[in-house]
């Protein structure tokens, strides 16, 4: 568990103090990725030899675990990276005040939450689940787009329908991907599973704060100053790109307020653009996801282990105990 976390942690810093307080190249940056590589590799190593390890690495053996992980991982930093400075934009771009920047985010969590309430009833009732998360990615890469179109005078229902747009993809696809790790196992590695998955979530959610943010705040004090430079002894006042916040900026003169809300704009929304691509990426992923019958019930799981178990054998020692059991069973009609 050490291990993991310096893994982690080393690799979150890096990847945040890259561009915005040390250049890429250095030394700082690269120790970071080399101290993510040694702990990555040590904890490997550690795995294979633990008794009981955290994250066993048969799970890896699983396409659907390796490509609805990786698929996860992706989607969570889109989301993040997407929702995690809109709050603040929607108090700097239209003076809303935190609580009710924090309510306008309501109708992206409601239809989210519906959406994946719908998606839980069309799977149980039909069992399939492969094409809900596929289709999901894609709703997000329009959410995203719609978002990446916010200008400084869209109107605020126009922002709560293209945030509604992404929290429709993200019903359709979170819960599922979990669903389709969690079938994927027998009932005795659930848990571990769903774990693992939700880990490399967590990550991709962190990860897609803290990138964002580190792109973000760049971006802002370049545009920042560029707008403010062109408005001349106007901006005096103004003062650092650093000290920016809604109350501060709702204050000063309308033309420095206009430069600094431009700014905020300019810096932030075209971000969801790029993340786009995250989400075809997502998509292209899971249409390689093999649909295996649902488990409905507890006991069809628990019955899994040991057909898995069997599965797992050399051939040999696989092909003596099917035999075994077919001579059994010859016998019992028999009897």
């Amino acid at each position: 568990m050490a291990l993991l976390a310096v893994a982690t942690s080393t690799f979150v810093l890096a990847l945040t103090w890259g561009g915005s307080i040390y250049e890429w190249t250095d030394p700082m940056i690269f120790m970071m990725f080399a101290i993510t590589l040694v702990a990555g590799i040590a904890f490997v190593q550690v795995e294979k030899r633990a008794s009981e390890p955290i994250m066993p690495l048969f799970l890896f053996k699983d396409k659907n675990f390796n490509l609805t992980t990786t698929a996860g991982l992706l989607i969570a930093i889109a989301m993040f990276g997407a929702i995690g400075y809109m709050p603040t934009y929607l108090q700097m771009a239209g003076g809303y005040s935190a609580s009710v920047a924090g309510l306008l985010m309501a109708p992206m969590m409601f239809v989210l939450l519906v959406t994946s309430t719908i998606a839980g009833f069309v799977v149980s009732r039909t069992g399939n689940y492969k094409n809900l998360p596929i289709i999901g990615s894609f709703v997000v890469a329009v959410g995203l787009f719609l978002m990446s179109r916010i200008e400084v005078d869209t109107h605020v229902w126009m922002i709560c329908l293209s945030m509604a747009v992404l929290g429709i993809g993200l019903g359709m696809s979170m819960q599922i991907l979990t669903l389709i790790v969690q079938n994927s196992f027998p009932l005795k590695y659930v848990g571990t599973a769903t774990a693992g998955t939700n880990y490399f979530r967590q990550v991709g959610s962190t990860l897609g704060a803290a990138v964002v943010g580190s792109i973000f705040s760049s971006r802002l004090m370049a545009y920042a100053n560029e707008n403010l430079a062109a408005l001349g002894d106007a901006a005096s006042d103004a003062g650092s790109a650093n000290s920016f916040t809604p109350a501060v900026v709702h204050q000063l003169p309308e033309p420095v307020r206009d430069a600094v809300v431009l700014s905020y704009n300019q810096a932030l929304i075209p971000i969801y653009l790029w993340l786009i691509p995250l989400m075809i990426i997502a998509a292209v992923l899971l249409m390689f996801v093999k649909e295996k019958a649902l488990a409905t019930t507890v006991e069809e799981a628990m019955a899994q282990p040991a057909e898995r178990a069997v599965e797992a054998l050399e051939a040999p020692a696989a092909d003596a105990v099917t035999k075994y059991v077919a001579a059994a069973s010859k016998n019992q009609d028999e009897l």
